[in-house]
């Protein structure tokens, strides 16, 4: 299931790295700032298993996530609301997911001169897709709380 997004709304998550990922479990509501990329609808991000949100994530796999820019400007603030699931990757799609994620970001590219700490640490990560089953689009430049609903396939 991939969102169907605008040329607008995919350039806007193309062009940001950092979402907001907001996840359920047995300790309450928690969020975290995760760098992701875009991949044809979905968002793909890296993660340890051993953190809060991953946790939450294998005991529910829905989640909430915000992209926005920062503002003091209310006339000004453009962003993403979504709400899907996340599935951890393995075999094949984690492969893909790392492809797309090193086109965003190079220094996790198997072709960089990756320093030793972040070797280390790619490998305790596993790779993660975000499949948004609602999805927002903010942008008060058009009227104070706007939003477009973009279908999800």
């Amino acid at each position: 299931m991939r969102a169907s997004l605008t040329p607008e709304v995919a350039a806007y998550l193309a062009g940001h790295n950092v979402m907001t990922l907001a996840t359920q479990g047995t300790d309450g509501p928690w969020a975290a700032a995760v760098f992701y990329a875009l991949d044809e609808g979905s968002l793909v991000f890296l993660s340890a298993p051993t953190t809060r949100h991953a946790l939450n994530l294998e005991q529910d796999d829905r989640c909430a996530a915000t992209i926005h820019d920062d503002t003091a400007d209310w006339r000004a603030v453009k962003g993403m609301q979504l709400e899907g699931r996340v599935a951890r990757l393995a075999g094949d799609e984690a492969a893909a997911a790392h492809r797309c994620y090193a086109e965003k970001f190079p220094l996790v590219s198997p072709l960089a001169k990756i320093p030793p700490a972040i070797v280390e640490a790619l490998a305790k990560i596993r790779w993660y897709r975000l499949t948004p089953s609602r999805l927002y689009f903010i942008d008060n430049g058009k009227g104070f709380g706007h939003r477009d609903e973009f279908p999800c396939a």
